[in-house]
């Protein structure tokens, strides 16, 4: 039999032996922050992402775990802490309270970290052989500023244990807000249709969500499959559905947004901003609104991004980017990055965003925006895609919205490094990095045509020469200022796709194609990094215009494709980074040449023109981001 401390059991007793006095102390408005799950929405993520069975063995299931005699399972975990530091730093709670059925014999403790990762004893409680009884234990929140959390540690000795319907609990500050999802598809069926279903699927989580609104811009419409039918009957009059002609995810997710906050302000609801193409954990409702809720102040809260292909992995835990080198998702100091959540560090501590790390913006795979934020500072830009997301996210800074990335919300999206860099969205990546460092930087013009140079040169030597193309297309469009964006970046994105067209290296072929040229080619592994990255292109370049390589042809696997390798080559025949193909790249000096000049007279028309583009795309962000410019764009559109 466990026995615990008489201070302990005081600290924590079942609640059919609490004493009157502390019932009726007890805020009655109680606000469910998290549920406790020990298994996933899906077998196809691991179950010790939620709980880990450190000694014996256990029978996990979403809502319960049965330890079998002998047993430790602690929820030390991604999904199972809670994570103290983001609520204490952002809210006004004092405590949380845990409260769980148990039946069985064995030992429940509430336990908490540090910002070093040290463990303490919160509170505990024994539970004796005998019926199922609801038990709860309350850990102060008051020790977690800098870093910290806390999770649940469940044992047992010579009985059974289970416990279930975990439930963590904290003062309700507010009401929780009607919110609503907003989720654009395009061409996604079965993940959009797999998206919608889980949510279907988990009517406590729905029970958040005033309406799941979704926004079909694709030629292949999800409403067209019979699974559709079965879905929409199940989500009810929750579910809103239209369609429209392809605006990008900007213009799908402003849809949701026009959508939420529709009519007086008393009927406007919050949004939550998700991808279709997810594995989608539904918990992050109950995580995102109550959350939200709590803040001291209006904030974006949004959820973090695990690796679809690889579970275990976290994308990031907190980024900012830096417009005026076109680099986004960098990680700020201290932050994880591609961390596996199921490791241990150099102690042989289980890996978790221990110290608090605060973002600058959190992308839109899942993001919960707030009414008052949409009706302070407008709608998304109509970029199509790409910078959407960092720009909201930067300009609702500037308007004093801060933006959490709330640890233990998350999704599994398609991983990031996962996808090849030369694709037609490379134009939007230039474009609207350019229009994001106008209107959020301090715009160097001498640091962003250096940038530009860069890019453009080490493309070249590379033999990239449809993703040279791509880049100034994007510039000289840029150089036009807002009225590129009139039509919503429809016609861009055409525009770009044919220009693609004439460069044969921008097509990735299948295998099926490969012939035995691509086996008789010797794989050229990378050799170190260049020690002058200036030095090294000089050579480079001499050798293209002096026609004259260290191997004429040969294959690159994607992980070795940095410019400074394939530009050894005659031809180079590299795996896209997709692992599903390759692509050819054959060197051609006149193209090359033809597209340096035209390199070298745009960027002398951007040190021009550009100084002057910042005024004019700021003058013109208020009309472009209001309700009026989007029904415009949906009703030119049909």
């Amino acid at each position: 039999m466990l026995r615990t401390s008489d201070s302990t059991d005081r600290a924590a007793t079942p609640a059919t032996e609490e004493h009157p006095d502390r019932q009726a102390d007890r805020t009655p408005a109680r606000l469910l922050a998290q549920r406790g799950l020990f298994f996933g929405p899906s077998a196809l993520v691991p179950e010790d992402l939620y709980s880990r069975v450190e000694r014996g063995a256990a029978r996990r299931e979403r809502d319960r775990v049965t330890l079998a005699p002998g047993s430790l399972v602690n929820t030390n975990t991604y999904f199972g802490r809670f994570h103290a530091t983001y609520w204490q730093r952002w809210t006004d709670i004092g405590e949380v309270e845990v409260s769980a059925v148990a039946s069985g014999t064995g030992r429940l403790r509430l336990m908490a970290s540090d910002t070093n990762k040290v463990w303490r004893i919160v509170a505990a409680v024994d539970v004796r052989e005998g019926e199922a009884t609801t038990v709860r234990l309350v850990g102060p929140v008051d020790r977690f500023v800098d870093g910290g959390g806390m999770w649940l540690e469940i044992a047992t000795e010579i009985d059974e244990l289970t416990v279930s319907d975990v439930r963590w609990t904290v003062a309700a500050a507010r009401a929780v807000p009607p919110t609503d999802i907003a989720i654009t598809t395009h061409n996604r069926v079965d993940d959009c249709l797999n998206t919608l279903q889980a949510l279907a699927r988990d009517p406590e989580a729905l029970e958040r969500i005033r309406t799941v609104h979704v926004a079909d811009q694709g030629s292949d419409p999800i409403e067209s499959r019979e699974r559709f039918g079965d879905i929409a009957a199940a989500l009810g009059e929750r579910l809103k559905y239209v369609r429209q002609p392809n605006l990008g995810g900007s213009g799908g997710f402003a849809r949701g947004m026009l959508h939420s906050t529709d009519g007086a302000p008393d009927e406007h609801a919050d949004v939550l901003l998700m991808d279709d193409d997810v594995l989608l954990e539904p918990e992050l409702l109950v995580r995102l609104t109550a959350f939200a809720a709590s803040t001291r102040h209006t904030m974006i809260v949004g959820a973090q991004m695990l690796n679809l292909l690889h579970p275990g992995h976290l994308h990031i835990s907190a980024e900012y980017a830096d417009p005026e080198v076109l680099l986004m998702g960098l990680k700020m100091p201290g932050a994880l990055r591609d961390e596996y959540l199921l490791g241990t560090d150099e102690l042989g501590l289980p890996t978790n965003q221990e110290r608090r790390v605060d973002t600058e913006y959190n992308g839109w795979w899942s993001c919960l925006i707030p009414a008052p934020v949409i009706r302070a500072i407008g709608y998304p830009l109509p970029l199509f895609l790409q910078w959407d997301d960092i720009e909201y996210g930067y300009r609702a800074r500037a308007h004093g919205f801060p933006t959490v990335s709330l640890p233990g919300a998350g999704v599994w999206h398609a991983d990031f490094g996962w996808k090849d860099g030369d694709e037609w969205q490379r134009y939007f990546t230039i474009r609207n990095g350019l229009i994001m460092a106008a209107l959020h930087s301090g715009f160097s013009i001498r640091r962003i045509t250096g940038r530009l140079a860069q890019l453009v040169s080490h493309q070249l030597v590379a033999m990239q020469y449809g993703m040279t193309a791509t880049l100034l297309q994007a510039v000289e469009d840029f150089l036009d200022g807002p009225g590129v964006l009139s039509d919503g970046s429809a016609g861009a994105l055409a525009r770009v796709r044919e220009i693609r067209k004439a460069y044969p290296e921008t097509v990735m072929h299948p295998m099926s194609e490969s012939g035995g040229e691509f086996h008789e080619r010797a794989v050229v592994r990378a050799a170190n990094e260049p020690g002058s990255e200036t030095l090294t292109f000089l050579k480079r370049a001499v050798y293209h215009l002096a026609g004259r390589s260290v191997h004429r042809s040969g294959s690159v696997p994607a992980g070795d494709a940095h410019w400074w390798h394939v530009s050894l080559f005659e031809r180079a025949i590299v795996t896209d980074m997709s692992e599903q193909g390759f692509r050819v790249r054959t060197r051609d000096k006149q193209l090359a040449v033809q597209l340096a000049r035209r390199a070298v007279h745009l960027l002398r028309r951007f040190v021009r023109e550009a100084p002057a583009l910042p005024a004019r795309y700021r003058a013109e962000l208020p009309r472009l981001t209001s309700r009026e410019n989007w029904e415009r764009l949906y009703d030119q559109k049909g």
